[in-house]
């Protein structure tokens, strides 16, 4: 559990990203998006990626639509009670519903199961990020109980350059990132 300092750093951190992620333009936002789909494609981690969870941008997050041309399987998130997460890959582009949090989710009657370990990478939303490659997401842990159930998968966030915090106090169930992708290019772990 983060100590009640940690916590209070986190919500303060999560309010000031989501205003800065907000107060960009729309213009700003689409041609970032468009250079992290850009490293992205290009970085050995996507490359040889067969199967990607993906997330539909919602609220001003880096829009990673660019990818789905890609060629490569694609599942995204589906929220469930208790705060479970499975990974979907819906049948076609009308296969789309309004999920928790007013979130895109695949239609679970017209989309397929993935279990964890049929991904090869796993793409983060990310509210901020920092040097030690930890992300700090919305704060209910959905992706945080799913990377837990699949170890071995690579884990990314992409961000906005602006997102990087000096520090996010990480939690011991807190995965690091493999990488985050920005608009600047792949900052990779050590």
């Amino acid at each position: 559990m983060r100590s009640p300092q940690d916590q209070a750093l986190c919500a303060a951190l999560r309010q000031e990203m989501l205003l800065a992620r907000r107060g960009q333009g729309e213009d700003a936002r689409r041609e970032k998006s468009r250079r992290i789909c850009a490293h992205m494609a290009a970085h050995p981690l996507f490359a040889r990626a067969g199967t990607v969870l993906l997330y539909r941008a919602v609220r001003g997050e880096a829009d990673l639509a660019a990818l789905a041309v890609s060629g490569k399987r694609l599942a995204y998130p589906r929220c469930l009670e208790g705060g479970a997460m499975e990974a979907l890959v819906p049948w076609d582009s009308s296969a789309w519903r309004r999920g928790a949090y007013g979130i895109p989710e695949p239609d679970p009657e017209r989309s397929d199961r993935l279990e964890p370990h049929e991904l090869d990478l796993i793409v983060c939303p990310c509210v901020a990020f920092d040097d030690h490659f930890h992300r700090l997401g919305m704060g209910a842990g959905y992706y945080d109980r799913y990377l837990a159930r699949c170890p071995e998968t690579a884990a990314v966030a992409a961000a906005f350059a602006f997102q990087r915090a000096q520090r996010i106090p990480a939690a011991p169930w807190d995965r690091p990132m493999a990488a985050v992708f920005t608009e600047e290019g792949a900052l990779l772990a050590p």
